[in-house]
């Protein structure tokens, strides 16, 4: 009996003891989190504006433009005053953007392919945004980054036993190291460069200790002249494609009242799968002071299918909840289409939707597999080089013709 009673109490404290060790060698420093009563006044440190609440937004742009004589808007914004505008929005989906990709290079090689005014991208979509925005010149690197990268590439699986004791299953430094490498100066200074004729790139994380979306101004940024822009950058990059639970949370260091605080973001795909400008603001108002001539285009690229899958879910614990969390994601998506159709509709542009046909079958044996997004890259490029067949509006909304 002994024995026995030795090995209840022992095994217990053992567990225990386990556990603090491999808590303790988990690495996760402490955090000084940035109060409540100070968030919205919390700034990147030399970079005003660097970033606004994707859920609240002021309409900054249109006050400021106001404020400008027609000859300051003309030389301020030289790439957006009298010329037709573009934007160009690109949605999560992980390996699935290799679709987006595809779509950007065919576009370039149909002869076509126009300039953006203003691109944004989310979670994926912030991974192809940087050189969507500088233009088809950067088509090589969407083109290697989406069809030679695997899983190996950018993520790092932890032991399971780490699991309870870190803050997310895999580590992410592949992808920072990726980042370092394509993001550089010279990225850098061709963001800057268009930022400063008026072009906007924008990218959409998720400030996980308020819940909110941060849309952030990678141009600006770009362009502050500040030491730490380039890592600044890469890391919202991460951030935005940062899937809690399967990576880390990205800290980001800002100053509020003279002191630094560090905020935590993830994948801004947990916020919005897709976005364009602020409904808050008034675009009409801003279009005609830019003396924007004829309707704007707003090209969304949803770098997933739109079709219900089926699939017989097997009922256990894991698989009911990534079925349902793949739900949740799919029904959001389809919300966010709807949101940008109905902006583009109140402020008279035309809307062009892009997305993984229904009838593609290919299965994806790994989270990044190479042969699946070569198949996602083939297919949005040919879609694209024979001239995409873009939706006038989401998927279920009636659209009346001329034979209606």
């Amino acid at each position: 009996m002994i024995p026995s009673m030795t090995h209840r109490v022992t095994l217990p404290f053992a567990l225990l003891a386990l556990a603090l060790i491999l808590a303790g060698c988990s690495g996760i420093k402490p955090r000084n989190a940035v109060p409540l009563e100070l968030a919205d006044t919390a700034e990147v440190p030399g970079i005003t504006y660097a970033r606004f609440w994707g859920d609240d937004v002021s309409p900054l742009m249109e006050q400021r433009v106001r404020t400008l004589t027609t000859e300051q808007v003309k030389d301020q914004f030289p790439a957006l005053y009298g010329r037709p505008h573009n934007y160009l929005a690109i949605s999560g989906g992980g390996a699935r953007g290799a679709f987006g990709a595809g779509v950007l290079v065919g576009w370039t090689a149909a002869g076509n392919r126009p300039e953006f005014q203003m691109v944004t991208g989310i979670s994926t979509g912030a991974l192809i945004a940087p050189w969507a925005f500088i233009g088809p010149s950067q088509d090589h690197v969407l083109q290697h980054v989406y069809t030679s990268i695997s899983t190996e590439d950018i993520a790092k699986m932890r032991s399971p036993l780490r699991f309870l004791f870190t803050d997310a299953t895999a580590d992410s430094a592949p992808l920072q190291e990726l980042l370092r490498q394509l993001v550089d100066d010279e990225v850098i200074a061709a963001i800057a460069a268009e930022h400063r004729k008026g072009r906007r790139l924008y990218i959409g994380t998720t400030d996980l200790d308020r819940m909110r979306p941060r849309i952030w101004n990678i141009g600006r940024i770009a362009a502050s002249g500040q030491p730490g822009a380039k890592d600044l950058v890469q890391k919202i990059m991460l951030a935005s494609a940062s899937i809690p639970g399967a990576f880390p949370p990205v800290r980001i260091r800002v100053e509020a009242n003279g002191k630094s605080y560090e905020e935590l973001h993830v994948d801004g795909g947990t916020s919005n799968q897709v976005f364009i400008y602020p409904a808050a603001i008034n675009w009409r108002k801003v279009l005609e002071l830019l003396n924007v001539p004829g309707k704007t285009n707003t090209y969304v690229l949803r770098n997933s299918a739109l079709d219900v899958s089926h699939e017989a879910v097997e009922q256990k614990l894991l698989p009911i909840a990534g079925r349902s969390v793949s739900s949740l994601i799919r029904t959001q998506g389809i919300g966010d289409l709807f949101q940008i159709y109905l902006l583009t509709q109140r402020d008279g542009g035309n809307y062009h939707l892009a997305y993984i046909p229904d009838e593609f079958d290919g299965k994806s044996t790994e989270p990044f597999d190479t042969v699946y997004m070569n198949q996602l890259f083939d297919l949005g490029y040919e879609l694209a080089r024979k001239g995409y067949p873009w939706e006038a509006a989401p998927p279920g909304w009636f659209v009346e013709t001329a034979d209606d």
